[in-house]
């Protein structure tokens, strides 16, 4: 997924990705164990993620790329 800022936090992008429609839905995904980033179990929605991180959620993965 390509950003326009430096940064993103890791709820934003799965709302962008299309992941989870809400806030609300990507904070369960989140505190449920069930995103990792950059191969590691992350548990805090307001994760900063930028440019060459790694995303996965439900067997697919999305790498942060800067516009």
């Amino acid at each position: 997924m390509a950003i326009a800022t430096p940064r993103i936090t890791l709820g934003e992008a799965l709302k962008w990705a299309g992941v989870a429609t809400t806030g609300g839905q990507a904070k369960v995904l989140v505190q449920s164990g069930q995103v990792m980033v950059n191969g590691a179990v992350e548990r805090r929605r307001g994760r900063q993620l930028s440019a060459g991180d790694h995303v996965a959620v439900s067997n697919r993965e999305y790498k942060i790329v800067a516009r």
